[in-house]
């Protein structure tokens, strides 16, 4: 009985070492065997990745929208894990002709959330002013709470004038190969990109804010029949690799009118506007 223990417990412990040392390191000739270990396409430069990713997100109307509507729902992390919904969620934007600054709020803004019919968030930027449930803010405190957000709508400038663009090493995003390029705004603020090697999507987004290195990771796009703009449905939106809330988007108005009384407020919405 003893023999048998003891021949039990040696095969356990060979697969276990089997299992802890299934792979060895790669040698240096084995290195372009592992994926973003080493640059895809390098003849690729960071203005052609850029304008790829245009075509793939709706060409001109995705680098000019204008304006855009977005509205779903948005799921809110908590320190301990506990999470609160926001049911109901919208975005409105109105985008500026130029962005020396991807960091600081442009153009016209309008965010508000709901649950369960109960008012939790609102926010509206006339340009100029910004304001909440309680009025008009102190600019300061909006100034820091937008640069703490801003940044996405930094690639539709990323070919203008005074802007540049610098190649990366590439990644792994969601565990799938990303070119990732290095945006500086005319201002000298820096915003990393990731696009997706398969089709150039952009699936990641990244910035120094004042809570810290700020990311976001794009998926679950969508289309809607005979248009050519693609929306993320998924948006994951970290702070210092802690993730605080997703935002899920489920249907979107690309380049309509909006009243300016939108983003002029004369108070907290009684009930969604949409």
């Amino acid at each position: 009985m003893n023999n048998l223990l003891s021949l039990i417990s040696l095969c356990f412990c060979l697969n276990v070492a089997n299992l802890s040392y299934a792979e060895s390191p790669p040698r240096i000739s084995d290195r372009g065997d592992m994926i973003s270990a080493t640059q895809s396409q390098p003849e690729l430069s960071a203005r052609t990745i850029i304008e790829k990713a245009y075509q793939a997100a709706g060409g001109h109307q995705f680098r000019h929208p204008k304006t855009l509507f977005l509205s779903g729902y948005n799921i809110i992390g908590h320190k301990d894990g506990s999470e609160t919904l926001w049911d109901q969620y919208a975005m409105w934007r109105e985008f500026a002709p130029d962005k020396p600054d991807a960091h600081v709020a442009s153009g016209k803004v309008r965010i508000e959330a709901w649950t369960l019919d109960k008012n939790a968030l609102f926010l509206a930027f006339d340009g100029v002013n910004t304001y909440n449930q309680h009025g008009l803010m102190n600019g300061v405190d909006a100034n820091t709470m937008w640069a703490n957000n801003f940044g996405f709508s930094a690639i539709r400038y990323a070919l203008d004038e005074g802007w540049q663009q610098e190649r990366q090493p590439d990644d792994l995003v969601d565990g799938l190969l990303a070119y990732i390029v290095k945006l500086t705004d005319p201002s000298g603020g820096s915003t990393l990109f990731g696009f997706r090697q398969s089709d150039f999507a952009i699936v990641y987004v990244g910035f120094n804010t004042a809570k810290g290195w700020h990311e976001r990771r794009y998926s679950h796009f969508f289309q809607k029949p005979g248009e050519t703009w693609v929306q993320a449905g998924r948006v994951r939106l970290f702070y210092n690799g802690i993730k605080a809330n997703e935002a899920i988007w489920t249907d979107y108005e690309v380049g309509v009118s909006f009243d300016a009384s939108l983003f002029e407020p004369s108070g907290p919405p009684s009930k969604p506007l949409w």
